[in-house]
Formats: C-alpha cells, structure tokens, sequence
C-alpha cells in the first residue's frame, strides 16, 4: 500500500516539516555532487555506524574520529539514493503537517529530532556489532506516523496497490493503514534476526524504535487545546466495536 493523502486538513502553515524537508533535500543535492568515493566517505563519516558506537577499538583502527554522537542526528539527512529520498519526503509531507498542527513548529522540530534519535538507537541494540552505515530519515517519520495514528485514528488515507501493472485505489482508515505498516515492520525485524543478513538493507528497528518513540512523546509535545480534528484510540476502537 502506497499512501497518496488524507483526509485532515492543515490548519496552519507547517513551517517545521517544510524545514526538514529542504534540510533533506539540500543536503540529498550535495550527496548528487559527490563521486562514488565521496560519497562512500561521507556516508561513513555522517552515518551511524553500530560497531563505532560499540567497539572504540575497531574504529579507531579504521579510522574513525572518536565524536559518534553527531551522527544521532545527522544520519537522518542522509539518503542512499533517489527512491529512498523521495518515499521519505512523501510520507514526511502526509502524516507531518497534521502533527505539527497540533505542537508547533519549534515543538514539532525538537520531537521529530528526538524520534530520529530514538529510532536509532534501537537500530543499534539490535545491531551492536554492524559495521554497516545507517542513513535515512524513516526512522524519525516513522515517530511522525506514531504520533498521528495516536491524534487522528479516525482520518481516512487514500492508498494504492498495484493489481497486475494497474493501479487500485482506495480509501482506509488512518488506524488500520498504520497499524498494517506497523505489524510489517515488527515482522520483517522479526525476520532479519531469525536470518541474519537478509533483509533488503532496511533499518526495520529503527523503524519500529521510531514509531514507538513518536507514539510515547506526542503527548509530552502536544499543545493543551491544539487538536481540533483529534479523537483517542481508545474512543475509535469504542466506536467501531459496538
């Protein structure tokens, strides 16, 4: 499933999502500049390496510089080509504009940084020795889209799947939309560590850390009084049940 928009409209101009979608992207057209060398190079320095974190040994033998803690943050602007890049900023743009509706931009900034962090660091637990780098700001949205499955569980999404090289579009609530991407992630995590290795270079931890990140701080970060669309899981789950 391939989400296209929802059905929730912006109250306010979303200045912080905005932001970080042109820090993305600036940041994703330097990477274009750059030869395969560079880039390689760059991707190490910026990305988060597990095994930097883990064995200080091991990485001042490569190389390393010992300040890893930059790259909590700076890993989430780095993108490993143009797919990633864009299915990131697309989903950033669905889900961000109503979160940060209900926290404000510099709130919004400040939580969407945090859930970048948290994802990450899950990816490392289950990841300690990795000598691979980790890029990409999915694991931050990934927060965005826990926040808003907690904020706006009765919002519908319009979706596609492709039927045999067709497009089938149709609409779903945000609830079951996010809770299947959700049980997608927790089961391709599983995955990869029953069969180590296989999993298509995808951060699934990071993508379940961020998640769970965002739905555990939304609350912290959101303005008293601020979500007119918002209702509560529970109530949805109320109001389907009966």
């Amino acid at each position: 499933m391939f989400p296209l928009r929802d059905n929730i409209p912006s109250r306010s101009p979303s200045y912080g999502m905005w932001l970080i979608i042109i820090a993305n992207t600036l940041v994703f057209i330097l990477q274009l500049t750059m030869t395969d060398r560079e880039l390689l190079r760059f991707t190490h320095v910026f990305g988060m390496v597990p095994a930097r974190v883990t064995d200080p040994g091991w990485a001042h033998w490569i190389g390393y510089s010992p300040n890893w803690t930059m790259t909590l943050v700076t890993h989430m602007f780095l993108h490993a080509g143009w797919l990633h890049y864009l299915l990131n900023m697309w989903m950033l743009w669905i889900f961000g504009d109503n979160v940060e509706d209900v926290m404000g931009t510099l709130r919004f900034v400040l939580f969407y940084l945090l859930c970048g962090m948290g994802a990450i660091l899950a990816h490392l637990l289950f990841n300690l020795d990795s000598p691979v780098p980790v890029v990409g700001a999915s694991g931050a949205i990934a927060g965005v889209m826990g926040a808003y499955l907690l904020l706006y569980p009765h919002a519908r999404v319009v979706a596609f799947v492709p039927i045999l090289f067709l497009p089938f579009f149709f609409e779903i609530p945000a609830v079951i939309f996010l809770g299947i991407w959700f049980l997608i992630q927790i089961v391709s995590g599983l995955f990869s560590l029953v069969f180590q290795g296989i999993g298509g270079g995808i951060a699934w931890w990071a993508h379940i850390g961020g998640f769970i990140m965002g739905m555990a701080l939304v609350r912290i970060f959101q303005k008293r009084g601020a979500c007119l669309h918002c209702t509560t899981l529970e109530q949805w789950f109320r109001d389907h049940s009966r």
